[in-house]
């Protein structure tokens, strides 16, 4: 079957319904084709033939940052990254993998609620794989506000600035993973007498939902 159009100059362009030809019938009306028309034929069915194949290797990844406290209300953390950890051992080479965390720099901790969780990840496609951990990747501008003073959170020595989870997982190709990791602000923040300072250890807590494509 075959559909017939004209256009502006009066040279007649055949389109081809091509589900009822063999395969030399249908190179032989696409050799009559403009060859520019030609090229853009195969390059479509290309790309139609290897699309689903690109795709079944990666899996689609959300990361949320939400928050619980019932002692304090003005508890600034700085972001830096989220990251998971894809190889068992520490010392390997990319053992960690970076998400590209899209709403660094500091937020109060305290309003990152069930209802306005901060999105840190969105969407991304990465390669299916096993992932061993997921943490975060703090800055040192870190602090919190007691009674209108200021008072700096130590993550560096006595506290962690990369505080993170096992997960343990399979991230299984065509699936969206949505992360959320609650930061227990209570239990994170502790005073070291001996230093006099307040200390930020955060205590993340991560649960994982699954949908498919």
């Amino acid at each position: 079957m075959q559909l017939v159009y004209k256009n502006t100059q009066n040279h007649k362009i055949t389109v081809f319904l091509l589900c009822n030809y063999s395969i030399p019938q249908i190179m032989k009306h696409l050799q009559a084709i403009n060859p520019l028309l030609y090229s853009f034929f195969l390059l479509i069915c290309f790309t139609s033939c290897t699309k689903d194949d690109v795709n079944a290797e990666f899996t689609s990844i959300t990361v949320k940052l939400k928050s619980t406290s019932q002692e304090h209300d003005k508890v600034f953390i700085d972001i830096e990254d989220v990251q998971f950890k894809v190889k068992e051992d520490d010392n390997e080479p990319n053992a960690w993998m970076s998400l590209n965390a899209i709403n660094q720099g500091t937020y109060n901790a305290c309003n990152l609620n069930e209802d306005s969780a901060l999105l840190l990840v969105d969407h991304i496609e990465i390669e299916s794989t096993f992932i061993h951990e997921i943490r975060l990747v703090l800055g040192d501008n870190n602090f919190m506000d007691v009674n209108g003073l200021l008072m700096s959170l130590e993550v560096e020595n006595l506290g962690n600035a990369t505080p993170s989870n096992l997960v343990k997982s399979e991230l299984i190709s065509n699936r969206s993973y949505e992360f959320v990791i609650d930061l227990d602000i209570d239990s994170s923040i502790s005073f070291n007498d001996e230093e006099n300072i307040m200390v930020f250890n955060p205590k993340l807590y991560t649960s994982i939902r699954q949908y498919e494509y």
